[in-house]
């Protein structure tokens, strides 16, 4: 929907306003969502790929990579990866100075998202020396608002399926 791109790509460039002018260009760039099973992915991948190309589009962001978080259930079923906080290792080894997560596959800063992000990949990155910066969900972003009262209309306008 234009308006949560309107509002996740807002509360984007806010993040990136913070951090120093130097180091813009030795960022990663994440976008996060919820792993699920692999056997789950379509049509799901699809849709957070295409929501984070225009996010990022609309954000002015070139380099970014879709990570997963919160993989829960059977550790024998394969599921979405890489997990956030590997991807963060792996950049630290390749020489990267900082990350910028924004978790795009979720609406609200949540438990989950707190922790997972704010905790754990916190800890992962800067145990590794790595500045580490979160973007905050869309929340309760004037865009995102008017989005859901959009939809709301929409639903309520929209014929009902016949049985």
């Amino acid at each position: 929907h234009p308006l949560f791109v309107e509002a996740a790509a807002d509360k984007l460039r806010c993040q990136m306003d913070k951090v120093r002018f130097a180091l813009k260009d030795r960022i990663k760039f994440f976008f996060t969502a919820h792993s699920v099973p692999s056997s789950l992915a379509h049509p799901y991948v699809d849709q957070i790929m295409n929501s984070c190309q225009t996010v990022a589009d609309e954000a002015g962001i070139s380099r970014w990579e879709l990570v997963y978080q919160s993989r829960s259930g059977n550790p024998r079923d394969p599921w979405l990866e890489p997990d956030v906080c590997d991807a963060i290792r792996k950049v630290a080894d390749e020489g990267w100075k900082s990350v910028v997560v924004d978790p795009i596959g979720f609406v609200s800063d949540h438990v989950e998202v707190l922790y997972d992000l704010d905790l754990e990949a916190r800890q992962v990155a800067e145990g590794l020396g790595l500045d580490y910066f979160r973007v905050c969900t869309v929340n309760d972003h004037p865009s995102f608002l008017r989005m859901l009262a959009d939809v709301v209309r929409r639903a309520q306008t929209a014929k009902p399926p016949r049985l």
